[in-house]
Parts: structure tokens; C-alpha cells; sequence
């Protein structure tokens, strides 16, 4: 919950304008995704899909327990594919 509002905040929205960008009620965006960053209610899967794809960061974002890693996804997420693979084979070349 903490990083899904983090991540809201750092877009530049209110809990309303997220919720109406992903199709919700205008009187009910702002108390549903308040439930949904304080915990109360988690979203499905897909809804969490949306929100990350809303909030331009990597569905993954919100799933890792280790805020090192989730921070490391949101940056490689914003890479070229190229660059991911480069730095993927770099740290694989690491390994041996």
C-alpha cells in the first residue's frame, strides 16, 4: 500500500484523478483508492496491471518485499530493452 501511494504522488495525482483515469466513479474514485493505499482493500491483479501502467512504473513495483528491489525494478523498468539486456548479461557475467 505504502508504494502504490508513493507512486501516486510521484505521478502528480489525487487518489480521485487516479481512480477516474482507471474508470471508477467519480464520487467513489478518491474513498476506493484510499482503501486500496491504506490497505483495507487490496485490488486484483489486473487492477494493479492498470494502476502501474497509469503510474508509468513496472506491475512488479508493488509486488516486492524488499524496497532495494523495488526501487531497482522501477529504474530498469524505465530502461530501453537493449540496456536491460545489457545489464542483465552484465550481471550474469558477474556470476562466473
Amino acid at each position: 500500500p505504502s508504494r502504490l501511494k508513493s507512486a501516486r504522488k510521484a505521478a502528480g495525482l489525487t487518489q480521485q484523478q487516479l481512480g477516474m483515469a482507471l474508470g471508477m466513479e467519480p464520487n467513489t474514485a478518491s474513498a476506493r483508492m484510499n482503501q486500496y493505499e491504506k490497505g483495507k482493500h487490496a485490488p486484483d491483479f489486473l487492477t494493479m496491471k492498470r494502476i502501474a501502467k497509469e503510474l508509468d512504473v513496472p506491475v512488479a513495483f508493488f509486488y516486492c518485499e524488499e524496497d532495494i528491489l523495488s526501487e531497482l525494478i522501477c529504474a530498469l523498468g524505465k530502461l530501453k530493452k537493449e540496456e536491460q539486456i545489457r545489464i542483465l548479461n552484465s550481471l550474469n557475467s558477474d556470476k562466473t
